[in-house]
């Protein structure tokens, strides 16, 4: 047996399922990390790897564990998010904001059930195990083995209804601060859902906000005109459904379009309208003059906002609505460059580990912004990759022998990238 299967062999899936509920149980809604983090991070100095918080913030940190190597190899780090998307108050999103399902884990048969188990404490759980199965192992890895636990994946972003500092939500808070701030090895496995695929390609957002107006007084009730089309109304929540369908029909044609096929994966950039400000419910009577769309668009690489916002003015402008359009939100998406020898790796562990090769990522997981785009972003090659379940929508569940495997291929990923000697590279002298 290679030292890799031995260390394979060392791990069980009782502790990846003891150390997954653990972590799992500890609501880490969006905007409350610390409390895991803090566990995260005393798990780390027990056993023995080198702990350290990094944050801009007191209460949102992100954990960086360290298992040194001796300096003359790749280096490699696993992140995951600690977040979890559904926030512990209540929002306008959510119906059952409050359910178990988003604040805890349990299992259920062969399942392991929580919103966190899926996104993104069960991976994160995977390869914290594995980075233990090595450590106590003795292996002497070449380069460091770095385990990453960041915050704010899931977050908002600020926008124009408060002054700015007013909203402290941003994922410059996460995997940005993190790297930026020592969180960087040679190359990036960030463990997410993505069947166990290698995706090294991930979409953009860009975030428009649309605001379609009336030069018409704010009418009272009884005063309003007659009713005709509803793009004529004064009552611009009510003529804003004419901006609506003009971009429902625009973003059918829109993901078609610009679909991105690559080895590392496909792309179908999706668009929606996912919030609307306008009226006040404490005064119905009144129409509003104004209504605001808030328009999230996924992108492909390489693809350009000022040509996004022309396209976005077109549509609305042939509405005959009065308008404006902002765009308050930039992340681009990325496709990872000189990555074929890190894929190479994962894909030898894969194989060891299912004995086949591995499929290309679910679209979905490509289809979204995540933290590899970070990483790819600063030139450090990325891939995601971990287990997902074929009922992820509705069903938020991973089943414990995914997650076992996980920590297998997790392992074995880590002990060949840290164990392969890395050419010297001269530092060059400032003349």
């Amino acid at each position: 047996m290679s030292a890799a299967d031995d260390v394979v062999a060392s791990i069980t899936r009782e502790e990846v399922v003891e150390l997954a509920l653990d972590i799992c149980n500890i609501d880490s809604s969006v905007g409350h990390e610390a409390e895991v983090g803090e566990r995260i991070f005393n798990w780390m100095k027990d056993e023995g790897f080198g702990a350290r918080k990094i944050g801009l913030f007191e209460h949102r940190f992100s954990v960086l564990g360290t298992l040194p190597g001796t300096g003359d190899g790749y280096s490699l780090l696993f992140n995951s998010h600690m977040d979890t998307g559904v926030p512990r108050e209540d929002d306008l999103t959510h119906i059952d904001w409050q359910k178990p399902l988003y604040r805890g884990a349990w299992t259920e048969g062969d399942l392991l059930v929580g919103e966190g188990i899926c996104n993104d404490k069960g991976p994160m759980a995977a390869f914290m195990i594995a980075g233990r199965a090595i450590k106590r192992a003795g292996l002497k890895l070449r380069g460091d083995l770095l385990l990453g636990a960041v915050a704010a994946e899931t977050a908002g972003e600020p926008i124009d209804i408060e002054p700015p500092g007013a909203y402290m939500e941003t994922r410059e808070v996460g995997s940005r601060f993190f790297a930026t701030h020592g969180g960087i090895a040679d190359y990036a496995l960030i463990a997410e859902g993505t069947g166990f695929g290698l995706g090294w390609v991930e979409a953009g957002e860009f975030w428009f906000r649309i605001r379609v107006y009336s030069e018409a007084p704010p009418y009272y009730a009884p005063y309003q005109p007659e009713r005709s089309e509803m793009v004529k109304s004064p009552n611009m929540l009510v003529a804003s459904t004419a901006a609506i369908e003009a971009i429902e029909n625009w973003a059918k044609d829109y993901q078609v379009s610009n679909t991105y096929k690559c080895p590392g994966g496909t792309i179908v950039p999706k668009a929606l309208i996912g919030a609307i400000r306008s009226g006040n419910p404490h005064r119905p009577y009144y129409l509003p003059q104004y209504a605001d769309l808030y328009l999230d668009v996924f992108t492909v690489p390489n693809q350009d906002p000022g040509s996004m916002k022309a396209e976005l003015s077109e549509v609305i402008r042939k509405t005959g609505l009065p308008f404006t359009i902002d765009q308050y939100h930039y992340r681009p998406g990325y496709e990872a460059k000189n990555v074929g020898h890190f894929a190479d790796a994962v894909t030898r562990a894969h194989r060891a580990t299912f004995s086949e090769n591995p499929k290309p990522p679910h679209v979905e997981t490509t289809s979204m912004w995540r933290d590899i785009n970070v990483y790819n972003e600063l030139g450090i090659p990325a891939i995601t990759y971990g287990p997902r379940s074929t009922t992820h929508s509705h069903k938020r569940a991973l089943t414990i022998e995914s997650l076992y495997q996980a920590a297998c291929v997790y392992a074995r990923i880590a002990i060949e990238v840290c164990s392969e000697e890395k050419p010297a590279t001269r530092i060059r002298k400032a003349r």
